[in-house]
This record gives C-alpha cells, sequence and structure tokens, in this order.
C-alpha cells in the first residue's frame, strides 16, 4: 500500500519536515507533488523518531505548507548504470545532460556503495602513466591508489586536470580496458565549458563520463556527485573488468556544501565550522578506491582540492592528507613564474610508488633517478638560502652547480607544455641529463654501477653539442737553410 503524506511541517531552505511518518528508512528517496502537478526529488537525511527531515533536490520555492503531496519511495538514490556510461555527460544526480537521451540502465546500484571487505582488497600495483614528468617519476600513480591534488585558488588545477585526462594510459596489454570518471562540483558554466571542449577536441571523451555540478545547483547535488561518480567507476571496474581512473574537483567545494547542509540541519559545528563528521564523510568517498578479489578492474582516484589561502593545515588538505596515500602539492611561487604544471615536489609524495615502479613495471632505474633528484633538489634549497644570505657570487664551486641544477630542474624537468606527453623513457633519460651537471661524488643515492651505465656529463644540460671538425691545414714544410 502507497502512504501519501499531503502537507508538510516545516520548510527551512532546501529541507522540509514531516511529522507522523511511519516505516521509514534513512537515505530514502522520496517523491514531492506539487499544487501545479510538476514533481520534485528528495531523500531522508535525519529522523527522530515519526519526525523526519527531507531534503529536495530541486529546491523549496513553490513548495506549500498545505497542499505538498510526499511519496516515499522505499529505496535509497540510486544510479542507473550500463556499458554506455562512457562518452555520456550527467549532472550532478546523474541525469544526462548532454542531449543523447537517457540511458537504458544494465542495473541500478545506491550511490552510497557497498563496504568493501579489507581482506578482499588487493595490493596496489603497476602504475598509470599521465605523461608529466614530475608526477610519472617522483610521484607516481599506482593502480589502485588515492592521490590527491593540493592546489590554491586560481593556480592551473583544472588545466592539469584535463591533461591527465587527455594523457592517462596504462602500459600494459590491459590498456585497451581504460577509462575515466570526471566529476566536476560547483565549477562555473566556463570551467564546465572548458572540460567539455578540451575533451571533445582531444577525441578522448568517447572513454570519459563526465558529472558536472555547477556552481548555481543545488547543494544536495553537490553532496551526491561524487557518489554517483564513484557507483559508476566501480559498475565500470568490478562489472566490467576496466580500469578506471575518477578525477574529483574540487572536494573544497563538495566539503563546503556539506558544511552548508549540516549548518541547516541545526548540527554541532566543529573546526571552522565544517561537520564533526567530515573527516568519515570523505574517507566515504575516498576509500572506495582499490582493487578486489575476483576482478581485474581497479579504481584509482585523484582527487582535487584547492587549499584556502593556500593554507595546507585547513580542516579539508589536512584531513585528505590522513586517508589518502600521498599528495602532489602545487606551489603558487612557481605559478607565478610561468611554471607549469607547477608542482612543488619536496612536500609531494606518493607512499605506494615503491611498489608500482622498477623492473617489470617502469624501468630498473626508476628508483634511483627519482631518490636522486630529490636528495639533489633538497640540496639545491639550501643552496639558495644561503645564496639569499652571502650572495650567489660568494658560493662555492659545487653550490653554484646545484643552483644551476635547482634552475634547469625548474625549467626544463618540471616544466612541461600543456599538451606535451613524455612516455616514462623519456622522462627518466631527461632526469639523468640533469643528474649528470653535477658533479659525480654528489650523486649518492645511486649505486656505482647505474651510475657507470647512465652518468653521462657529455649529455647534460648546458654541454654545446660537438661541432664539425675543421678541414685539415697542410703542413708547412721547413725552410731549407740553402734557400731562405
Amino acid at each position: 500500500m502507497i502512504i501519501e503524506y499531503i502537507g508538510v511541517k516545516e520548510i527551512n531552505g532546501s529541507l522540509i519536515v514531516l511529522d507522523g511518518v511511519k516505516k521509514a528508512s534513512f537515505e530514502e528517496t522520496v517523491t514531492l507533488r506539487l499544487e501545479n502537478g510538476t514533481e520534485r526529488s528528495g531523500r531522508i537525511v535525519q529522523m527522530e523518531g515519526e519526525r523526519v527531515v527531507i531534503q529536495v533536490f530541486e529546491g523549496t520555492h513553490g513548495l506549500s505548507l498545505d497542499n505538498t503531496r510526499t511519496r516515499l519511495k522505499g529505496r535509497p538514490v540510486e544510479m542507473p548504470l550500463s556499458p554506455e556510461l562512457l562518452g555520456r555527460i550527467f549532472d550532478g544526480v546523474g541525469r544526462p545532460i548532454d542531449g543523447l537521451g537517457e540511458l537504458f540502465p544494465v542495473t541500478r546500484r545506491d550511490v552510497n556503495g557497498s563496504a568493501i571487505n579489507p581482506v578482499s582488497r588487493v595490493y596496489p600495483r603497476n602504475f598509470i602513466e599521465t605523461g608529466i614528468s614530475s608526477i610519472d617519476c617522483m610521484m607516481t600513480l599506482i593502480r589502485g591508489q588515492k592521490l590527491p591534488i593540493f592546489s590554491g585558488s586560481g593556480m592551473k588545477h583544472n588545466e592539469l586536470a584535463a591533461q591527465i585526462v587527455r594523457q592517462a594510459k596504462i602500459a600494459d596489454k590491459a590498456g585497451a580496458d581504460f577509462a575515466v570518471v570526471f566529476a566536476a562540483m560547483g565549477v562555473t558554466n566556463d570551467v564546465a565549458d572548458y572540460f567539455r571542449r578540451s575533451f571533445e577536441d582531444s577525441g578522448v571523451l568517447g572513454r570519459v563520463a563526465m558529472f558536472l555540478n555547477l556552481s548555481n545547483d543545488p547543494i544536495v547535488e553537490r553532496i551526491l556527485t561524487p557518489r554517483c561518480a564513484l557507483t559508476a567507476a566501480e559498475y565500470l571496474a568490478f562489472d566490467l573488468n576496466m580500469h578506471i581512473l575518477v578525477i574529483m574537483t574540487d572536494m573544497t567545494s563538495y566539503a563546503e556544501a556539506c558544511r552548508e547542509f549540516s549548518a541547516s540541519k541545526g548540527e554541532i559545528p566543529g573546526r571552522k565550522g565544517f561537520p564533526g563528521y567530515l573527516y568519515s564523510d570523505l574517507a566515504s568517498l575516498y576509500e572506495r578506491a582499490g582493487m578486489i578479489k575476483g576482478s581485474t578492474g581497479s579504481v584509482t582516484q585523484i582527487p582535487i582540492l584547492t587549499m584556502p589561502n593556500d593554507d595546507i593545515t585547513h580542516p579539508v588538505p589536512d584531513l585528505t592528507g590522513y586517508i589518502t596515500e600521498g599528495q602532489i602539492v602545487l606551489d603558487r611561487s612557481l605559478d607565478n613564474s610561468g611554471i607549469y604544471p607547477p608542482v612543488s615536489v619536496l612536500p609531494s609524495l606518493s607512499r605506494l610508488m615503491k611498489d608500482g615502479i622498477g623492473e617489470g613495471f617502469t624501468r630498473a632505474d626508476h628508483a634511483a633517478v627519482s631518490n636522486q633528484l630529490f636528495a639533489s633538489y633538497a640540496k639545491v634549497q639550501d643552496a639558495r638560502s644561503l645564496a639569499s644570505v652571502i650572495g650567489e657570487e660568494e658560493l662555492s664551486p659545487n653550490d653554484k652547480k646545484l643552483l644551476e641544477f635547482g634552475r634547469l630542474f625548474d625549467e626544463q624537468y618540471i616544466n612541461q607544455g600543456a599538451n606535451e606527453n613524455r612516455s616514462i623513457d623519456q622522462t627518466l633519460d631527461l632526469g639523468w641529463r640533469l643528474l649528470s651537471t653535477l658533479p659525480k661524488e654528489e650523486l649518492d643515492r645511486v649505486d656505482d654501477k647505474t651510475l657507470e651505465e647512465h652518468y653521462h656529463p657529455e649529455t647534460a644540460f648546458g654541454v654545446p653539442e660537438p661541432s664539425a671538425a675543421p678541414p685539415a691545414q697542410p703542413a708547412e714544410s721547413p725552410a731549407d737553410p740553402q734557400n731562405p
């Protein structure tokens, strides 16, 4: 028997309150019919006995306290799923907005996902090649990992996200089963159009499923957007055995939507007004990455978040860093100097890269190059600090070489074009060219055998190309003492 509840008790922002509701369930979806005959959707977000709080997806404008009819559906928010997801563009709650018609679902899944038994998880191995040297060499993205990008307002994280979508691939024979799920939350219309055009013009839209939540969309859609995207990714990975890379931007917009929603429910705020359960809420998203037994597919996550005032101790990056396996930090000073992507190497790391690089995955010398570049660049920072005190002219010859190495590292290694796609071999060879500018005795993180094979000062940056030998001049004959 279907029961309709006529009228509502309260309306507060995007929330309505009903009394006397029996046998309701948390997260259950509802349908609201307005006086003019139109319908809206919502979900139950709070329960106190027979009193329920419903969040209305499309907002509460036009609702009547007396004549609104509410019907409970008896199921949670579900995402229709099909292999046709790829190449399609959806709004924040999974409705197609690309004009290609409705999706014909093979199945429907709860957008909150289902818990993965930790015993069923497979340890992440093998890497995903992004074509970006600083990431591929020094903070390698491993298949099944969650590796966030910490950015700042106005920096080029959108361009970086688009480049990763265009260039990302996996190197082994399973590469044909690789796809990307892209979720944008709280973005403006011009940013959404940028992503759409970028994927269409580069021809990768056919292997991308896009979820776009605009800044003027209701916040409830923003809260559901990453869940819908991850539900689609899990279906493609664990049902269709594909390798899925999920890019979510901007997680700060998502967290701020959670803060606004929490305040509207009257919950006690935590640090900087965010709800006290923000950690577990973010974990419920990030922990949906990984690989599981019984499926050859994987879900890899790159959440992107902007740090307010570039503060890495802000609750969103702070909590994200606890949950994820490393981070890629973008630096504003590099961005201001025109270097793209402005990856700050020293505070960035990938905690799982040690098990997904080396012989059989990338190249045998990968770990040695990465470790030595990190160590040498750390010395560069000391040399720069010293130069700022005593002047560059007073530095020792080795410190001057370190300064030159740091300049080349920023300009030639970190810096690359937005459409430049470097293979892992090109990236590692470029690293050796940089290291070859330093004296051999300075390379203390590489064993002698690897040094002998790859250290070639004649190929280093700044060494002039060998020019053609000048034509030989005929030798002058010695003067004849009889005929001076």
